[in-house]
């Protein structure tokens, strides 16, 4: 029986969100909604030309441009140059349109000079449903939360996820549901985001090998992002640990692809925390259809052909000990006391691909 007089307080930011198929077509009128800006500027990525396309046409005469610089690990090099096509183009909103790269470049735009921030997802990251934000300068990501960086509209268009490649989906799918996952074990964790977590980590694994199998599946994919709203939802409701953290600095600092590695790091995160996080690990397990949580989870990465090993995204073995090291740097909470020894082990277990118990 669940303990229901447990006391329980959170933030609910508010946030405008549309979903459905052909949303992306009311982008124009429902920014006209927010009523706070007439001049909009996109941000996104080279490989988005098509989306990009389809949401400059719903913006009509409001669009003053594009900037298509966006790139993983948001470095501040690209911030800067996003900073002056704002300076150009005095937008009052950024729209970013593609996955967590475009999102991350529009929340470091947002910040600096205080847009207003819309998001259209193209992937499953879930980062447009947060008010966190990282920024890469030379070897280092910096990261934190500020409401000012988070979308106060997001458009979610399954069509829009359609072209992606079967791996970019099965990573970002994955990124989701280690959204998942932390908020359920997270020190701030509390019965709305984990009710919303819980949910997204079932749809995420049941749809993802549809995705991944039949991509033109539109039923699987509509499940898939909703899976990754209700993540980045339950993330933005609670505070990040372990995994998080550790992905950061393997992004940052060793410029690994950021959603392969989240997904790589997953399981054997989710085993270090396991043994101090019984009530969450009942969740996700209920949520996989899985006895062992950690196994369960490395299992759905092969079954969704996701690479195991931090050796084959680039990690060299002689980087390890650097990684564990600025792992442990600065504090925070976690269900289980983070030390540099046991980062190290778990990361020498992901480097090796070893399946975790």
């Amino acid at each position: 029986m669940p303990d229901l007089a447990r006391a329980f307080a959170y933030d609910l930011r508010p946030v405008r969100v549309v979903f459905g198929e052909g949303a992306v077509h009311k982008l124009g009128e429902e920014i006209d909604v927010l009523s706070q800006g007439e001049r909009v500027m996109i941000v996104s990525t080279p490989g988005r030309a098509d989306q990009v396309a389809l949401a400059r046409g719903a913006l009509g005469a409001r669009f003053v441009g594009t900037f298509d610089g966006a790139a993983i690990h948001v470095p501040q090099a690209v911030v800067s140059r996003a900073l002056d096509r704002v300076r150009e183009w005095k937008p009052d909103i950024v729209v970013s349109v593609g996955g967590g790269s475009a999102v991350g470049v529009a929340k470091a735009v947002a910040m600096e000079v205080q847009l207003l921030h819309v998001a259209v997802p193209t992937t499953y990251s879930g980062s447009e449903m947060t008010d966190i934000w990282g920024i890469t300068d030379g070897d280092r990501k910096q990261t934190g939360r500020d409401r000012r960086v988070a979308a106060c509209l997001v458009v979610y268009d399954p069509l829009l996820t359609a072209s992606m490649p079967a791996v970019v989906s099965a990573a970002s799918g994955m990124n989701a549901i280690a959204h998942g996952v932390e908020a359920l074990y997270s020190v701030s964790a509390h019965p709305a985001a984990s009710l919303l977590a819980e949910e997204s980590i079932r749809l995420l694994a049941d749809s993802l090998p549809t995705v991944v199998g039949y991509p033109e599946d539109r039923d699987g994919r509509a499940a898939a992002l909703r899976g990754a709203h209700f993540a980045g939802r339950a993330l933005d409701m609670t505070a990040m640990a372990l995994h998080h953290k550790l992905c950061h600095v393997l992004g940052g600092s060793f410029a690994l692809p950021h959603a392969l590695t989240h997904a790589v790091v997953l399981p054997h995160a989710t085993a270090y925390n396991a043994p101090e996080a019984p009530e969450a690990m009942t969740a996700v397990a209920r949520a996989l259809g899985a006895q062992n949580v950690p196994a369960g989870l490395y299992q759905l990465n092969h079954r969704i052909g996701i690479t195991q090993t931090l050796r084959d995204l680039g990690l060299g073995e002689a980087d390890l000990d650097q990684a564990a090291a600025l792992a442990v740097q600065s504090s925070y909470a976690n269900p289980r006391p983070v030390t540099e020894v046991g980062v190290r082990a778990l990361l020498d277990d992901a480097y090796h691909g070893r399946v975790p118990r």
